[in-house]
């Protein structure tokens, strides 16, 4: 009965605050809509200045090539390539491409015909991905085209004869937003609630509400229990907030077990419950709060492999994500919405998000209690 009695009057202390309740349905929903906008690994509309001295029909057709893709919009031609250097290094273009002026007669000699591709490596994420661009461009263009192929100076060519028959899997339409939108989710699950129930926790020591609840028969589980109840049922909601947004605007599939992928979240939710709990219990004020978080969140957010790949990151920093929840949640819910992935698979990274959430509600509890005594 006590414990019945404490969760009701949170409950109700939460409905009266429409703060609350608007930041755990207005926040989120914006992040992930931008989030799965904004954080889009592909690159369209690189500037690319030519130099073209063949100056004939299939040079132009090359040039054609580029901008066909999409991917490279012609911004100028250049008499000199000492004119196109000049503007790639003012950060007028992104990339250049020279053709030589025995373009043609090379190809018509039926020998391999070399063109020069410059890109601007400031950006090395963008300098990698026009290179990659640039070569299935030629690649295509060397099937369509009649006489000898053309090799781009500066990279590795196939071997002549070799063809690849590529299958798509599980993202065939390769949106960036299907791979994006499920770490995302797990990344705001954990820290709004690492920011909902630090900011919650020390607003009732500020308040003093904190000493009336000492007062009271209950005991240290309950009071804990009580507090973060209501928080937890509200955060989880969350998770189907994100599987609405994710389909309704990125037609992003559950292909899985719903039931699976609410529990790997509410999991997330309790995790942040704890951590936000256990930051409290170190804070004085509100704002004390925030800034131990700027400490907690940023590497969480950063080592998840939620945005980016996990194997792009260095060797030694690899193993540090194995200790981040985030990362096995994002890995339980790409494999249940994309793949369709059950249990059976996907138990380790269920398994040590368990471990997880009670070690961070174990230290949180402890710390409560302790400040409570």
């Amino acid at each position: 009965m006590r414990l019945t009695a404490l969760f009701l009057k949170e409950w109700r202390h939460i409905k009266r605050d429409k703060q609350l309740i608007a930041s755990l349905i207005i926040p989120p929903t914006i992040q992930l809509i931008l989030f799965g906008f904004a954080l889009n690994p592909e690159v369209t509309g690189l500037k690319l200045g030519v130099v073209d001295e063949s100056r004939t029909t299939i040079s132009r057709d090359l040039v054609s090539a580029f901008t066909e893709s999409r991917s490279f919009t012609v911004t100028a031609h250049y008499g000199s390539t000492a004119d196109l250097q000049r503007d790639l290094g003012a950060g007028k273009l992104d990339t250049g491409l020279i053709i030589p002026s025995d373009f043609d007669r090379t190809r018509e000699r039926q020998q391999t015909a070399r063109i020069q591709l410059l890109i601007d490596g400031v950006n090395s994420n963008t300098a990698n991905i026009a290179a990659g661009y640039a070569e299935r461009i030629i690649a295509s263009f060397n099937t369509r085209a009649p006489r000898a192929s053309i090799d781009v100076v500066g990279t590795s060519r196939a071997p002549t004869g070799l063809r690849a028959r590529v299958a798509l899997l599980y993202n065939t339409g390769l949106k960036s937003s299907w791979f994006i939108l499920p770490g995302v989710l797990g990344i705001l699950l954990v820290l709004n609630g690492s920011l909902v129930a630090a900011g919650s926790m020390v607003k009732e020591k500020e308040v003093g509400t904190v000493e009336q609840l000492l007062m009271t028969p209950a005991s240290a589980s309950e009071i804990i229990i009580a507090k973060t109840g209501p928080l937890f049922l509200l955060l989880s909601a969350d998770v189907w907030l994100a599987l609405a947004v994710g389909w309704l605007v990125f037609g992003v599939p559950v292909r899985g077990s719903l039931l699976l992928i609410y529990v790997s979240g509410a999991l997330c939710v309790m995790g942040g419950i704890g951590m936000g709990t256990c930051l409290a219990s170190f804070s004085k004020s509100n704002q004390q709060a925030q800034l131990m978080s700027f400490f907690v969140n940023p590497p969480i957010a950063l080592l998840s492999g939620a945005t980016t790949p996990i194997e792009a990151m260095p060797d030694w920093v690899q193993p540090l994500t194995l200790i981040n929840p985030v990362r096995h949640f994002s890995t339980i819910a790409r494999g249940i919405m994309l793949k369709g992935a059950g249990l059976d698979i996907l138990y380790p990274s269920l398994l040590a998000l368990i471990a997880f959430t009670g070690v961070l509600v174990a230290v949180s509890a402890w710390r409560f209690r302790k400040q409570l005594g």
